[in-house]
């Protein structure tokens, strides 16, 4: 997602879409330590995107 998407979002969109995020993370994760990881490029876009929204989170002010 752009982050111009990201900025149209509110508080509770926020917060909900990092949730996901970070339990898709934890899914990679786990996918990684089995052995069944078929995408590992998708680590650093996770991670990113993670990254970008706590940053549009921390310019509106929001606490997630």
């Amino acid at each position: 997602m752009k982050a111009k998407e990201i900025r149209e979002m509110n508080e509770e969109e926020l917060k909900s879409y990092l949730h996901e995020l970070r339990e898709e993370l934890l899914s990679l994760r786990f996918q990684r330590s089995l052995g069944n990881l078929r995408n590992p490029a998708r680590f650093k876009q996770v991670r990113r995107e993670i990254a970008r929204v706590l940053t549009i989170a921390r310019e509106k002010g929001v606490k997630v």
